[in-house]
């Protein structure tokens, strides 16, 4: 393991390769997305902050990349030049620690500079991590491999499988754990004891007497594909991301059958199906005041609110916020700023801030040159994950001024997936830390302690 010293005041951890890897040529990811290297117009702009239009961070450098075909049709991921074996045999997962956290003062300018640090890593073997999940002291991780790892202070503490595809997407609600899966099924689980694997299912979306009872009848029957129909009830195709609304009960999946159903945590029911958008829902989020908000590769964000229709409630389009070329690969809500955004296979970030009646575009954040896949927000902070292997922690500041303090790199391929939670310890409101979790397709997760005070890039290179 090699310490570098980054221009930006940051120290980065880099560890050292035994397996010789492919360079980056193909598609690393199984969703029906598209990756775009699309140049940055402000590629050579330095200037991190944004004013309700944009916000751009200093490029990077990437070594042994390069564009991966632009085309609708994903690709396998055993395909994937990463997925090798790996050189840690003695265990699957393998956490290796990193040096506390590094306080300094920055003599050339000053201020009082707080770092964002890199803490632990969790390597495995078993594939590439597709979906993670936190809830209190525990982190869910999700992979290829059909198994879902449940980690406590990030030491190993459970472990269960499915036999349903690899998991696409994990949801905790309060004390079941969703997850979604490649085949289309959705998974209930609990947690039987506080011994180790002691994690059971309990049972399945849709469940198996509500699918026998729909199957009987052949108006319960929709048309997914020529001479194919299928029960309503159930999705055909991959599940893509899940949502819970804890205070109104209900399960939000999305799939790429290009709909979004909705169920019934009370008796595990679904109770509508929603035609959303015309390719794959690739992610869906909670807001407030009852709305709902759907990503699609279409190119399309949607914002729907359940409301009454005749006798039964249904979930009604409230509007289109975007529309545009380029995939809608993922979403995040800032529930702090009343703000959604949007990250897109062009590498940008599109937001909307919720006003007195409606939603308005603030604007776009410019941090990445490939597809970003993920998103998360916490606090004041949002956090964009790419294919271009790096983090970028942005800073929400009045009237919606977006400032990039960190872009955090140490993956060696695309990061597919973020979680992030509230970390322990004595801090006051106004300075609070998160523990950021981050998948790859590199076979591991990384876990970072992030300041909402952070010093940002400009006061860390001394300028």
């Amino acid at each position: 393991m090699t310490k570098v010293k980054k221009s930006n005041g940051g120290t980065l951890f880099k560890e050292k390769k035994t397996v010789q890897r492919q360079k980056f040529r193909t598609l690393l990811y199984s969703d029906p997305t598209i990756f775009s290297n699309q140049e940055d117009e402000d590629d050579n702009n330095n200037d991190c902050s944004a004013r309700n239009s944009s916000a751009t961070v200093p490029s990077a450098s990437y070594s042994n990349m390069s564009p991966a075909p632009s085309s609708g049709t994903a690709s396998p991921y055993y395909l994937s030049p990463w997925n090798q074996p790996s050189p840690f045999t003695k265990s699957p997962w393998i956490q290796r620690p990193y040096p506390p956290l590094d306080h300094s003062i920055e003599e050339s300018s000053g201020a009082y500079a707080i770092h964002n640090s890199l803490i632990g890593s969790l390597v495995r073997e078993e594939g590439h991590v597709y979906s993670l999940a936190t809830c209190g002291d525990l982190l869910y991780t999700g992979s290829d491999s059909k198994n879902i790892r449940v980690w406590k202070n990030l030491r190993d503490f459970a472990g269960f499988k499915s036999n349903s595809g690899l998991v696409k997407a994990i949801v905790v609600a309060r004390d079941r754990i969703f997850t979604g899966h490649q085949d289309g099924k959705i998974r209930v689980w609990k947690l039987s004891g506080l011994r180790k694997k002691g994690y059971r299912r309990v049972g399945s979306l849709p469940t198996t007497t509500d699918y026998f009872k729909t199957s009987i009848n052949p108006k319960n029957y929709v048309e997914v594909r020529r001479h194919r129909n299928v029960p309503w009830i159930k999705h055909y195709d991959a599940i893509s991301c899940m949502a819970v609304d804890v205070e109104g009960g209900l399960l939000y999946s999305g799939s790429w059958d290009k709909t979004l159903k909705v169920w019934r945590l009370s008796d595990s029911k679904c109770i509508e199906s929603i035609n959303a958008h015309d390719d794959a829902v690739n992610s869906v989020v909670i807001g407030v005041d009852g709305l709902v908000f759907t990503g699609s590769a279409d190119g399309t964000v949607k914002a729907w609110r359940r409301e009454l229709v005749g006798s039964s409630t249904q979930h009604v389009l409230v509007e289109t916020l975007l529309k545009q070329e380029y995939a809608v690969t993922s979403l995040a809500f800032n529930g702090k700023a009343a703000a959604v955004y949007a990250g897109s296979s062009d590498g940008l970030v599109n937001f909307w801030e919720r006003e007195k009646h409606f939603i308005s575009h603030g604007g776009l954040l410019r941090g990445h040159k490939m597809a970003v896949l993920c998103l998360a927000a916490a606090g004041n902070l949002v956090f964009s994950g790419s294919a271009d292997r790096s983090i970028c922690v942005w800073r929400r500041e009045e009237g919606g001024i977006h400032t990039c303090i960190s872009v955090l790199t140490g993956h060696n391929g695309p990061v597919k997936c973020l979680a992030v939670g509230k970390e322990d310890g004595d801090c006051d409101a106004s300075d609070q830390r998160w523990m950021l979790y981050s998948g790859s397709l590199d076979n591991s997760v990384k876990v970072w302690r992030v300041f909402e005070k952070a010093a940002n890039l400009k006061k860390l290179e001394g300028t």
